[in-house]
């Protein structure tokens, strides 16, 4: 049939009423180690993996939208409470899905870790992946500096 995408990768939430469908391989795959990351996920840290927003599409259910902070969405189901992705409000940002709700998270390996000044010290995660302070670069930084944060601290 011509104009139908073949899923290249696929996932959804624990009760199943939210699925997702990336058309391009996972990419930029990492993990986030930022506070804001850690209270979304309520987890260590955040596993994301992205593709260009054009190549991703809900296929089955629309997840619950918090705006984290004025930058950045994260999606998650409201029947269930999954954490399925995250955003920036740019239209030339990927888009990302929490790796833990890939249907075959083996599929997305870890290629960096950004947020490491909120890393848990206990934490042991991949030596050899290279990390980021959030905000290190000079691009970061000025791409933050208008950060309003809208969760509670």
């Amino acid at each position: 049939m011509i104009g139908v995408k073949e899923a290249v990768a696929t996932g959804g939430c624990q009760c199943g009423k939210v699925r997702y469908a990336l058309y391009v391989p996972p990419e930029r795959c990492h993990v986030c180690h930022c506070r804001m990351c850690q209270r979304a996920t309520g987890g260590l840290f955040a596993a994301l993996a992205g593709a260009p927003k054009h190549t991703f599409a809900w296929t089955e259910g629309e997840p619950a939208v918090f705006a984290s902070s004025n930058l950045a969405t994260r999606g998650f189901c409201r029947d269930c409470g999954t954490p399925l992705s995250f955003s920036y409000n740019r239209p030339d940002a990927h888009f990302y899905v929490t790796i833990g709700s890939l249907d075959d998270p083996s599929a997305a390996p870890i290629e960096r870790q950004f947020g490491i000044e909120s890393k848990i010290p206990w934490v042991q995660f991949r030596d050899d992946t290279p990390s980021e302070a959030t905000g290190a670069s000079p691009q970061a930084a000025a791409f933050f500096v208008g950060m309003q944060n809208n969760q509670r601290t």
